[in-house]
């Protein structure tokens, strides 16, 4: 069996078990974590979560994070000027973050997302050296009644997350399902 296809299969075996109403923002939120070189390969599975998720009772909202930033960008006033100087771009990444706070605001607005709902967030390697996924999770969770479901390409060893493995990694309260196993 493909680790996609397990952590599929995982999934699947944790979202049916009845979910606590009283959690806290924190303790509503998955991730889904698989390594970042099957990214591909959960992208084009990504219904087939929604289908176990439908199966199992419970509504699924998907937001993909991907093109965000170049949507963003590009809206700025001085968008030209960050193209040919990228570095000036360090002091307006906070701005960005208030954008996907934002943008994922009216997305559970307008999706209809209740505490029966599965709002599952992909793209999440496009964030990689613009802002921190530990902040975007952070931003998100109080937002989502039910749960918050964070596609992650990277690890999860001893309590700590590594977005594509690429730098120290940090601890969250999150519940982490891989293809070995839910933790």
């Amino acid at each position: 069996m493909s680790k996609i296809r397990q952590l599929l299969q995982n999934y699947g075996d944790h979202i049916a078990v009845p979910w606590r109403e009283d959690a806290a923002p924190a303790q509503r939120v998955i991730f889904c974590v698989y390594r970042e070189t099957d990214e591909r390969t959960l992208r084009a599975k990504v219904d087939e979560f929604d289908l176990v998720t439908r199966e199992a009772g419970y509504d699924w909202r998907h937001f993909d994070l991907t093109d965000t930033f170049a949507c963003w960008l590009s809206g700025q006033r001085y968008a030209k000027k960050y193209f040919a100087q990228p570095e000036l771009l360090a002091n307006l990444l906070p701005r960005y973050l208030d954008y996907l706070g934002e943008c994922f605001e009216r997305f559970v607005a307008e999706q209809g997302a209740h505490t029966r709902s599965v709002v599952a967030v992909s793209g999440v390697g496009s964030l990689f050296g613009l802002v921190k996924v530990k902040d975007v999770v952070d931003r998100f969770a109080p937002l989502v009644n039910g749960r918050l479901l964070v596609f992650f390409p990277g690890s999860f060893e001893n309590n700590n997350y590594r977005l594509l493995d690429g730098y120290d990694g940090w601890n969250y309260l999150a519940i982490p399902i891989t293809a070995d196993k839910t933790h």
